[in-house]
């Protein structure tokens, strides 16, 4: 496979809206504008100690784990050849070495995960090699499909009111929502935007981008609209809490399964008899593998379900209690208001965005 000439991240076009196009750079200082790239810059960092350190200690990393992450990584996009994985790279700028750095940088971050710290370093006093490093990273890891899908959701929901008036009053909301959020005030407004090489007509812009995807976002997400859809999908939101315990091998697992059943024993008493892994573990029926769901639903609470492969062994669950969906628990609710936005958001940006890379994130 052919190297390539590395170029500028910041000029890789991600989507128009309106006949402008929007860059790599965009979506980062839209992110930053948000405050939506502090955990993702923070990992970034992490791993680029974890490189400079694995360096420094001529740590000998494992070449077969960085190539399987590589090769999952082919198979997860659908690159069958080499040739179509260096088209997949040109067409982002990245090379070769981009796209073999990229897997020996994750592996030093897991491998060193507790064993180092990154320096603390805003983004924006960070040098351009090192941001340039970081959009890379993005695009490899997949945060640039998420970082572009925000800002196309919001120049979609600035284009389809381009034509309302803008309220004065609920602008200045937005700005003191900003100024709130980064702690900045508005004396240092115009050295922020300086940073990033913006204008006050890019920050209004930003503003209004907000504005507007916060009040469409308000007018789907109301009680009655929550409440229809989680009718909807009353089998989808159904809770099960369990018990779970992990077993090495199916023999093991059925001699477990046989005290609970037969015995009486509490999961538990088996788990620490056995000294095997035990957890309680809550979780939503959409959750479930598709091929287990139906044994999850025909359970009653109180029964143990038959052990089920996990791995290089085995796992039994106890189910304690099936809940169906209730509009006060935060991870219905957050399920519900997802499915809400996607749907919504997703036929809004068919209209008004012209996609210039695959995205398939979804908002999570």
């Amino acid at each position: 496979m052919a190297n390539t000439e590395s170029v500028s991240h910041d000029d890789l076009v991600v989507c128009a809206c309106g006949g402008q196009d929007y860059t790599t750079r965009d979506a980062i200082e839209a992110a930053l504008f948000r405050g939506d790239l502090g955990a993702v810059w923070e990992r970034f960092l992490h791993r680029v100690a974890a490189e400079k350190k694995a360096d420094e200690t001529e740590m000998d990393l494992d070449e077969d784990a960085i190539d399987s992450a590589a090769e999952a990584f082919r198979y997860q996009h659908d690159l069958i050849t080499a040739e179509e994985t260096e088209q997949w790279l040109v067409m982002r700028g990245l090379t070769l070495d981009d796209f073999s750095d990229y897997f020996a940088r994750q592996y030093c971050g897991n491998a060193l995960e507790d064993k180092v710290q990154a320096d603390p370093l805003e983004y924006l006093e960070a040098p351009d090699d090192l941001r340039q490093l970081f959009a890379a990273e993005l695009i490899l890891s997949g945060d640039l499909d998420r970082l572009t899908m925000e800002l196309s959701w919001r120049l979609a929901a600035i284009a389809a009111t381009a034509k309302d008036e803008v309220k004065a009053e609920k602008m200045e909301a937005e700005r003191k929502n900003f100024f709130e959020r980064t702690g900045l005030s508005p004396e240092q407004l115009p050295k922020w935007l300086e940073q990033i090489r913006h204008d006050m007509q890019w920050f209004d812009q930003m503003v209004r981008m907000e504005m507007e995807y916060r009040h469409r976002s308000a007018s789907l997400l109301t009680p009655q609209t929550r409440q229809r859809e989680m009718s909807l999908l009353r089998l989808q939101l159904t809770r099960f809490d369990t018990e779970v315990i992990e077993l090495e091998s199916r023999d093991a697992a059925q001699e477990a399964l046989f005290c609970v059943r037969e015995d009486g024993m509490s999961m538990e008493e088996v788990a620490t008899e056995g000294r095997y892994p035990y957890k309680n573990l809550s979780f939503l029926q959409e959750d479930i593998p598709e091929d287990l769901q139906q044994k999850f639903l025909s359970v009653t609470p109180g029964e143990v379900l038959d052990p089920l492969p996990h791995g290089d062994g085995f796992e039994l669950y106890r189910v304690t209690r099936k809940i169906e969906p209730r509009g006060d628990d935060p991870a219905v609710q957050a399920r519900i208001d997802t499915l809400l936005l996607n749907r919504h958001f997703t036929e809004l940006t068919a209209r008004h965005i012209e996609p210039r890379l695959h995205t398939a994130a979804s908002l999570e």
